[in-house]
C-alpha cells in the first residue's frame, strides 16, 4: 500500500520535526522553574507542542513562503505542494485534540501560539514582513509566552494569579533570550528575504549590526537571569547559567569576528551551528534545575 501523498518524503522534511529542539529550551526554562502540579498535562502539552503544533507551523511557513534556499533545519529544501498546507492544519488540528486530554485552558494558551504563527506567515497579516513588530512577536511567543504556557499548564493555574513579580521577571528573561538570537537566526535569508518583501529586523541590521544587536540582548538577557535567578530562587543557578552560557558566548565571538573578515561566513551552517550549541548548552542548565529542584 503506497503512502498517502501528504506524509511523501519532501513532506516529513519541511515538517522540520528535528527543529523543534531549538524550540524546546524556553518550554524547559518554564517547566524547570515551575512546580509539577500537573505533570501529566505538561506531558501532554510537550507533546503537542514539540510534535505537532511547531511542525504544523513550520510546513505552514515553507508553504507561505515557497523558499528555494536553505531555511531552519533543512539546507536544501524541496519544492512545496498544496498537500502540504493540509499537512500543517492537520497537524494544528491533531495538537489541539490532544491538549483537550490536559483541559480546555491549556488548549487556549496552545491555540494562543498558533494563532501567532499563522499571523507570522499568512499572506492577510503576515507579521514577518515588518521589521520590528515581526522580531517583537517572535520574541514574545517563542520566548515569554512559551514560558508563560509551560509555567501555567505545570502548575495547574491558567489565570490571572499566575502574573506575579517573579512569573513576569521571567518572561522578560526568556523574551531577551529569544530576542537576541532570531536575527542570527535570519542572517542567511536576506536576499531571499528582501526579494520577497519580508524586511525583517536581521536585513536591516545588515551582518555586522545582526551580531551586536543580539550582543546587546545576550547582555540585557544576562543582567536581568543574574537578578531574576538570585532574587527568586538561588545564585547557584545563575552560576550553573553563565556557566551553560560561556560555550555560547565563546562561539557567538568566534563567528562573528570570522565575520567581520569575510562576510560569506554568515552562512546556513555556522547559524545552524549556533543554534545546535545554544539550545544543548540551554538543555542542559535547565535540566540541571530540574535535578536541583527534585531529585
Amino acid at each position: 500500500m503506497s503512502r498517502p501523498p501528504f506524509f511523501n518524503r519532501d513532506t516529513l522534511l519541511l515538517l522540520r520535526i528535528p527543529f523543534s529542539y531549538y524550540l524546546f529550551p524556553v518550554f524547559l526554562l518554564g517547566a524547570s522553574v515551575s512546580a509539577w502540579n500537573d505533570p501529566r498535562s505538561l506531558l501532554i502539552v510537550f507533546i503537542a507542542l514539540h510534535f505537532f503544533i511547531y511542525p504544523g507551523s513550520n510546513i505552514y511557513n515553507s508553504y507561505m513562503d515557497r523558499d528555494t534556499g536553505s531555511i531552519g533545519g533543512v539546507e536544501h529544501p524541496p519544492p512545496v505542494t498544496r498537500n502540504m498546507y493540509y499537512v500543517s492544519m492537520l497537524f494544528d488540528v491533531t495538537g489541539i485534540l490532544l491538549c483537550l486530554f490536559s483541559g480546555w485552558k491549556n488548549v487556549a494558551l496552545v491555540a494562543g501560539y498558533i494563532a501567532f504563527s499563522k499571523s507570522y506567515s499568512w499572506h492577510g497579516i503576515r507579521l514577518k514582513k515588518y521589521p520590528f513588530l515581526g522580531w517583537l512577536s517572535v520574541a514574545f511567543f517563542q520566548g515569554g509566552y512559551t514560558f508563560m504556557l509551560a509555567s501555567m499548564v505545570a502548575l495547574d493555574d491558567v489565570s490571572m494569579h499566575w502574573f506575579t513579580p517573579s512569573h513576569l521577571e521571567g518572561m522578560l528573561f526568556a523574551s531577551l533570550m529569544i530576542g537576541g538570537s532570531y536575527p542570527l537566526t535570519q542572517i542567511y535569508q536576506h536576499a531571499e528575504d528582501a526579494a520577497r518583501g519580508d524586511h525583517s529586523i536581521s536585513y536591516r541590521l545588515g551582518i555586522r549590526g545582526s551580531f551586536i544587536f543580539a550582543g546587546v540582548f545576550f547582555l540585557l538577557a544576562a543582567i536581568v537571569a543574574l537578578h531574576y535567578f538570585s532574587y527568586w530562587y538561588t545564585p547557584r543557578y545563575f552560576i550553573i547559567f553563565s556557566s551553560c552560557l560561556a560555550p555560547v558566548i565563546m562561539y557567538f565571538l568566534y563567528w562573528f569576528t570570522g565575520t567581520l573578515r569575510n562576510s560569506n561566513r554568515a552562512d546556513y551552517r555556522h547559524s545552524m551551528w549556533m543554534n545546535q550549541i545554544a539550545a544543548t548548552c540551554m538543555i542542559i542548565c535547565f535540566c540541571l534545575f530540574l535535578a536541583d529542584r527534585f531529585l
